[in-house]
């Protein structure tokens, strides 16, 4: 199955995420049936970057976004440990500082994105100046209406340097949200990660689902496309998100370019360098 064509929000249609099953895992029924076709796209990502990293022609910007516990973390860990960390990068955007709030609301992002050749993870991004903004009320519709064109120019400037952009909304269901806390609370590598925001923000799950739909709609283009991945199972996510980052990378029909010396030539002194050291030690 092409999850590409599958989890694709059309900007011209309606995205209500209620409708779609978080818990979807198309035609596999365990972990197990998906593994081999995990790996297989695993390797091909870590094929496909070798040929960006070669090239020199294009760069891959990866924006993760989901609830609290939505899985971006196990994204990150799962998906792209596949890729060689000398040429991807993963940046998490918490709350601004002081300085970064004292700029427009992409200052503190666009250093961040990759150069030719290179890979960048967003783990969250500049979608939070849309979401969590507009949902504890620190901006109006105005604002992060203005903010999502914004968004727009600012993905179309990256994409028209060569840059290809993918961006993941990870769709977990209000109920595996909790029992992810209450794995989280029973687990000591991971309970630290607990707070009472996670809690309280529960309480405004709707307003965040609504936020999410909009921005996702307003922003979802051919170029810089938004996916809704089903999430309950982080196997299938893991599954999803490899396969359509992989695909998309082979479809910019990148090769190893061409070697810019005299291989013949090389050989020929490889050979000859060889041969002068058999003839010293002789």
């Amino acid at each position: 199955m092409d999850y590409r064509k599958k989890f694709f929000v059309d900007p011209a249609g309606k995205l209500r995420l209620q409708k779609l099953d978080p818990a979807y895992k198309g035609e596999h029924e365990s972990p197990e049936t998906a593994q081999q076709e995990t790996e297989h796209f695993r390797k091909k990502l870590t094929h496909q970057q070798a040929l960006l990293h070669a090239q020199q022609k294009h760069s891959v910007l990866v924006v993760l976004q989901a609830l609290d516990a939505g899985g971006k973390d196990g994204t990150v860990n799962h998906v792209f440990s596949a890729l060689n960390p000398q040429g991807a990068t993963v940046i998490g955007f918490k709350q601004p500082t002081p300085l970064e709030l004292s700029h427009d609301f992409l200052w503190r992002v666009h250093p961040h994105a990759p150069g030719r050749g290179e890979v960048a993870i967003f783990n969250r991004s500049h979608y939070e100046d849309v979401l969590v903004t507009r949902v504890h009320k620190l901006i109006d519709k105005a604002t992060w209406t203005a903010r999502y064109e914004r968004i727009r120019e600012f993905e179309t400037g990256l994409t028209d340097n060569g840059t290809t952009i993918l961006k993941f909304f990870l769709h977990i269901s209000k109920e595996e949200q909790l029992a992810r806390f209450g794995e989280r609370l029973q687990d000591p590598e991971r309970n630290w990660k607990i707070s009472d925001s996670d809690y309280t923000e529960r309480v405004l799950w709707d307003d965040y689902i609504a936020a999410f739909e909009d921005a996702i709609i307003a922003t979802s283009t051919h170029n810089a496309p938004w996916y809704v991945i089903p999430s309950n199972h982080k196997w299938f996510r893991n599954l999803a998100v490899s396969q359509i980052m992989a695909d998309t990378m082979e479809a910019l029909g990148m090769a190893f370019p061409e070697p810019s010396v005299d291989l013949a030539e090389i050989w020929r002194k490889y050979h000859a360098a060889v041969e002068e050291g058999h003839q010293r030690k002789s």
